[in-house]
C-alpha cells in the first residue's frame, strides 16, 4: 500500500531574535518533521519540529546561520534510502 500525497505541505517561518518561529503546516503528511540547521552553508543540526512550533538555537559559534522546516517524504521500499526530507518553509537567517 503507497502513501498518498494530498496537496503540497508548506508552513512559514519567522525570526524573532535567534528564535524561530513556524505557522502550523497546511496540507500535512503526518511523517517526521525537523528544523534544519546550517552555519556557513553547513548543516550542523537538526532538530524535531513535530511537537513545538518554535526552536531557540543555543550555540553561540560566529557564523551565518540558516533554518528550515523539512518533511520526510517517503518514497516506498522499492528505493534505496526509502525516502528523502523536502522543503516546505521559506529560509531565515541570522548571523551571530
Amino acid at each position: 500500500m503507497d502513501q498518498v500525497f494530498e496537496g503540497t505541505p508548506k508552513a512559514t517561518l519567522r525570526l524573532e531574535g535567534r528564535k524561530v518561529i513556524r505557522s502550523e503546516v497546511s496540507n500535512d503528511w503526518a511523517s517526521r518533521l525537523q528544523w534544519k540547521i546550517s552555519r556557513d552553508g553547513k548543516p550542523v543540526a537538526t532538530v524535531a519540529a513535530r511537537a513545538e512550533t518554535a526552536y531557540e538555537h543555543t550555540d553561540k559559534t560566529p557564523g551565518t546561520y540558516e533554518v528550515v522546516l523539512e518533511l520526510w517524504k517517503y518514497e516506498g521500499y522499492t528505493v534505496k534510502d526509502h525516502g528523502k526530507f523536502i522543503e516546505i518553509s521559506n529560509k531565515v537567517r541570522y548571523t551571530i
